[in-house]
């Protein structure tokens, strides 16, 4: 399997998450429950963070071996010498 073979998936995926934002939207709209209706707008807004990642990957897996395509540097492997954690001193603690 190739990397590339892996945007089926994270599309479907994101429509699958698109219909759900879709439903929590409507549901939304249609409540008079003001208890209800911040616990369906939490969620929605839980979610749509997920639904951009989706498509980013999405986007990123179908082009990957594309020369010059440019890759969304939250997704490389460089992103984790941001994190600066000793993993060595996390194991002798």
């Amino acid at each position: 399997m190739a990397i590339s073979d892996l945007s089926a998936g994270y599309r479907k995926s994101a429509r699958l998450l698109q219909k759900r934002l879709k439903e929590l939207r409507d549901a939304a709209r249609q409540t008079t429950d003001p208890e209800e209706k911040w616990q369906l707008k939490r969620r929605i807004a839980d979610l749509q963070p997920i639904l951009c990642q989706m498509n980013e990957l999405a986007e990123l897996t179908d082009k990957y071996y594309e020369p010059g395509y440019y890759r969304n540097p939250k997704y490389s492997s460089n992103c984790f010498h941001d994190l600066k954690i000793n993993f060595k001193d996390k194991e002798n603690q």
